[in-house]
């Protein structure tokens, strides 16, 4: 039996995006292709959570090769999106005031369990909620549903990299 949901996604009013795809620029360095969150719905930093999604489409790169005619999306590529919300999180609440310019890199992840695939068409709700967070590392519980069936859960660590300002659209 899957664990229960980390937060009430009937919460969650699809139709309302805080962070849109351009927002997240300020936030996310990974750009073109290896943008893989797009947008936020919503960011409580007092309750210590983030939910955002992704849109997985029929005409990205990977449909061609994984697999030939029955498109699954990798769950490399999942992990990415969860650990893109995990950064968007730490910047948005620690990284740019107490560390602008510097990368939150991936330090880890554990626990990871896919429950179900995930096809071109389909919107990924994320759910990531703070364990851990300190300026140089910071860690999440992490969910990810398809409608309200979970598809993926694990943990995952992140640690404070290297000041890099001009990967920032605002070098913050």
């Amino acid at each position: 039996m899957p664990p229960k949901a980390l937060i009430e996604l009937d919460s969650i009013d699809p139709r309302e995006v805080a962070f849109d795809a351009a927002a997240l620029d300020v936030y996310l360095p990974q750009c073109h292709e290896m943008r893989q969150l797009h947008g936020v719905y919503r960011i409580d930093p007092e309750k210590g959570y983030a939910v955002g999604f992704r849109d997985v489409r029929d005409d990205e790169f990977w449909c061609r090769g994984h697999f030939p005619n029955q498109p699954y999306f990798p769950g490399v590529l999942l992990v990415e999106s969860v650990a893109q919300l995990c950064v968007f999180y730490w910047r948005h609440v620690v990284g740019r005031s107490e560390a602008p310019g510097r990368v939150m890199l991936f330090g880890g992840i554990d626990g990871v369990k896919f429950r179900d695939a995930i096809r071109p068409g389909d919107r990924v709700t994320i759910v990531v909620v703070v364990e851990e967070l300190k300026l140089r590392r910071s860690s999440y519980k992490t969910q990810a549903f398809v409608g309200s069936k979970l598809v993926f859960e694990g943990q995952i660590t992140g640690l404070l990299g290297p000041e890099m300002p001009e990967i920032y659209r605002d070098g913050k």
